[in-house]
């Protein structure tokens, strides 16, 4: 059996954590910009696309998410982080080269299903070699700024759009996230460090042994449940996360708003995320996962609460802020809970299983949001 590489040390974990952010923030450009340019979509007379039609194209990724995230998260407990993080990246780079190119709406639903499977296959592995790395004091911050990259790619993809969305169209937006080849890469080749699988470990008091991460995950009644109520809040919050994400432009354009308004409330809502993620990160440290994830779900109701009752234009900002700090933010949080709470062994499984299963409820966002 191969021995565990030793841990990383000194300032190399950041370096790690840095590259993780930045694969992340591609992770989430790529997914989010295509909300961004959902408008400019429904107007490009060739494909003449409904809405329903957009919201389903949209989905295609994030059920490639489901798949990718299962087959990444079991995988990478069994052949480690490094292989696994590399080739998520390099797979999801090069598919959006393929979506932006798609000559029809079929196939760009089949190149951003095929996308999906490097989407949601590079977070579980990121968010655990961030844990592993991390000192036991910082495992819950450094995941937040990890994490932070999904809605700082959210961000991204908006400002992108308001600024170069004329010069570039929808198919070049669309390819700007295949330069991580170029800007991630080759670092992730550089610092990300060798892991190997570990080994089983012993029971849990009252159940069979297991074999392997996934059936220590089932066989292990406690590991089990958790795993179901996880899998339900990670479902939960990728509704709210990308139903917004995909459909708040257009959905803010419809209540009248110009599209640069409406791509504004965009900007807002990843903003909110960033600092609700790294605020409830600092909380978690204090006051537990469980409580701090609890009471961000309560914030993102009252929120898009908010939000269907059209308040001035300065309160809906706010109300657009706390939305994103109570949904996005939330995932943050959630990510972070799922992976301190179980051991090294299976700690990828976990996350790749619950996060997975979570994708159904990004898939069903989009769908949601096509149909208001």
């Amino acid at each position: 059996m191969s021995s565990q590489s030793p841990p990383v040390q000194g300032a190399r974990r950041y370096l790690v954590v840095a590259v993780c952010f930045a694969a992340i923030v591609f992770d989430g450009y790529d997914l989010i910009v295509y909300g961004s340019t959902i408008p400019s979509l429904l107007e490009y007379e060739p494909w003449a696309l409904t809405r329903a039609e957009a919201g389903a194209i949209g989905s295609y990724a994030l059920l490639g998410m489901f798949f990718g995230a299962i087959l990444a998260g079991t995988l990478t407990d069994r052949f480690g982080r490094r292989k696994l993080f590399i080739g998520c990246l390099v797979w999801y780079s090069t598919a959006m080269l393929a979506v932006a190119l798609a000559p029809t709406p079929e196939l760009l639903g089949l190149f951003r299903f095929i996308a999906g499977l490097g989407f949601g296959g590079v977070a579980p592995v990121a968010i655990a070699l961030v844990v592993e790395v991390a000192r036991p004091h910082e495992k819950n911050l450094l995941n937040a700024l990890m994490l932070s990259g999904l809605p700082v790619g959210g961000v991204l993809a908006a400002v992108l759009t308001l600024l170069w969305g004329d010069v570039l169209g929808f198919r070049g937006l669309w390819a700007l996230g295949a330069s991580a080849l170029i800007l991630v890469v080759p670092f992730a080749i550089k610092v990300i460090p060798e892991t190997a699988p570990s080994a089983p470990g012993p029971a849990i008091a009252g159940d069979k042994p297991a074999r392997g991460p996934v059936r220590e995950l089932v066989g292990a009644t406690r590991l089990r449940w958790a795993l179901i109520l996880f899998a339900i809040a990670n479902f939960a919050g990728f509704l709210l996360v990308f139903g917004l994400n995909t459909w708040l432009p257009e959905l803010m354009r419809g209540a009248g708003y110009s599209l640069g308004s409406a791509l504004t409330f965009q900007v807002l809502l990843n903003v909110g995320a960033i600092i609700g993620g790294l605020a409830g990160a600092v909380l978690a440290d204090r006051y537990g996962n469980r409580l701090v994830s609890g009471a961000y779900f309560l914030v993102a109701a009252l929120a898009i609460t908010g939000m269907a009752m059209t308040p001035s234009l300065g309160i809906m900002y706010l109300v657009v802020l706390l939305a994103g700090a109570g949904s996005i933010g939330t995932q943050i949080v959630l990510f972070g809970y799922v992976a301190t709470y179980y051991p090294a062994r299976v700690r990828a499984s976990a996350l790749g299983i619950s996060t997975g299963v979570g994708r159904l409820g990004a898939v069903t966002g989009p769908l949601a949001g096509a149909c208001s």
